[in-house]
């Protein structure tokens, strides 16, 4: 059989579902709001950036009354589809904080371990089983320059606290056999492996068990100045508000403003079927460390408690004029691209079947991570951008978009992180232009040994550029 034939078979017969969500104990959505109401703080949005902020508000004032709307089911959206590496960084990792934000790198990292470690503490404190395991992550090198620029990287992050071991072909190979690795870099104690939608229901559940009022199934259709608040205009009511919070990620922002800095992308996901136990011999991986490639157009994988293996990445995937739409979750030239380099990866696994597949969109900004604000005379505060990085990013977001929506001057709120914001990307058609050119220059750059063209190296003078 030829080999496109036989990747194509591999993925065929997957199931068009998250495999996260594909339970029969997910839990009922809460009802939508049937009628007009108040509160103290409306929070839009019931992704992890939302459910973050509605459980610290009520952390912080058990007697605030919150109240938080999500248009669709809790988790059915980029909360409940990762891979689920939740990565102690907000900056979309060190690299990113050292070019973009070089003089507080020390401080970031400061309040990224605190943020992780409450994250960590807060899953145990709510009882939330989310299949967490504290594996860390391993960037793997495919060729010998991939692995030189990451050694660059060791010694501050073992300076900023991370517990980091550097591994050579043999030693890369004995924790996760390819053929294909040269080297690797495992942060063990920064990043965990968890399941996504386990985790946003189990904060659902606690934010529920706090007091937070939760409205699945309510889009928000407007948001305007009432006195002293807020109104927040719903299909099904209206909610009069001292403050809110602005969750809602790649979907269409409700502030104006906001929609300069965020483009909407798409990632797309595979599944396998459960390995059998000589499968599982053959490729070793008993660490169950997330991995993911050291190249620009990357690629993520991990196993899950069942033995299956999660193939996610390589594209990003921008549609004209910011568009969302179900159908653009189903590209075969993506999937078949990320089955063929999943069997090039791991040729000792050839006629592995994938069981699921699934895509969806994110957010992302010029600046590859979360960026901050305040809307409507400081009434409304906002995190967006996360940039594929949200599962542990979030709970920072939220406790910063807090700071701010409250106007306190905290550590966060002093950080030029949190005071400044990315470029902006331009109208269209420049917009779709520039960020096709980005795509294919990125993927030139990693069939040239990493060497960034003229394009590349524009957009990194002028601080601008494109990832999911």
């Amino acid at each position: 059989m030829p080999i496109d034939e036989q990747i194509a078979r591999s993925w065929a017969d997957a199931e068009r579902k998250v495999f996260w969500l594909d339970r029969p104990d997910a839990p009922a959505p809460e009802p939508p709001l049937a009628a007009d109401t108040a509160a103290d703080l409306a929070i839009v949005g019931g992704g992890f950036t939302g459910l973050w902020a509605a459980i610290q508000a009520k952390q912080d004032d058990p007697d605030r009354d919150v109240l938080l709307l999500e248009r669709g089911s809790i988790a059915n959206a980029a909360s409940g589809r990762n891979g689920g590496f939740c990565d102690r960084s907000v900056t979309h990792g060190l690299a990113n904080a050292m070019d973009r934000f070089p003089d507080e790198v020390d401080r970031i990292s400061e309040l990224e371990w605190l943020s992780f470690r409450g994250l960590l503490a807060d899953i145990e404190r709510y009882g939330i089983e989310c299949d967490l395991l504290r594996s860390g992550e391993m960037a793997v090198a495919r060729a010998p320059h991939e692995l030189e620029a990451a050694h660059e990287e060791t010694d501050a992050l073992r300076r900023l606290g991370e517990d980091v071991v550097v591994l050579d072909r043999d030693g890369v190979r004995a924790e996760v056999n390819s053929p294909r690795f040269v080297g690797g870099v495992w942060r063990r104690d920064a990043v965990v492996m968890l399941d996504p939608a386990r985790l946003a229901w189990g904060l659902k559940r606690a934010a529920g068990e706090l007091g937070v009022r939760i409205h699945e199934g309510t889009e928000v259709t407007g948001l305007a100045v009432d006195g002293p608040g807020v109104t927040i205009a719903t299909s099904t009511g209206r909610v009069r508000a001292r403050k809110a919070i602005l969750a809602t990620n790649a979907f269409p922002p409700l502030a104006r403003q906001i929609r300069r800095y965020v483009v909407p992308v798409y990632d797309l996901v595979l599944m396998t079927e459960p390995l059998s136990q000589a499968q599982r011999d053959a490729i070793g991986w008993r660490s169950r460390q997330g991995v993911g490639d050291m190249t620009n157009m990357f690629q993520y994988y991990r196993v899950t408690d069942d033995g299956r293996i999660l193939w996610g990445g390589l594209d990003a995937i921008y549609h004209w004029r910011n568009g969302i739409d179900p159908s653009f979750e189903e590209r075969p030239e993506t999937f078949d691209a990320l089955a063929r380099n999943f069997f090039d990866t791991f040729p000792q696994l050839e006629g592995l079947r994938f069981s699921h597949r699934w895509g969806g969109v994110i957010d992302t900004c010029s600046r590859f991570s979360v960026f901050f604000g305040t809307s409507l005379g400081g009434r409304v505060a906002y995190a967006l951008g996360y940039t594929g990085n949200g599962v542990g990013a979030t709970r920072f977001g939220a406790r910063t978009a807090l700071d701010l929506v409250d106007g306190l001057d905290t550590g966060r709120t002093r950080l030029a992180l949190v005071r400044g914001k990315p470029l902006p990307f331009p109208p269209e058609p420049l917009r779709w232009a520039g960020i096709q050119l980005t795509r294919h220059a990125l993927a030139r750059a990693d069939r040239r040994q990493g060497k960034r063209g003229l394009w590349l190296r524009l957009l990194d003078t002028l601080g601008l550029g494109f990832a999911s």
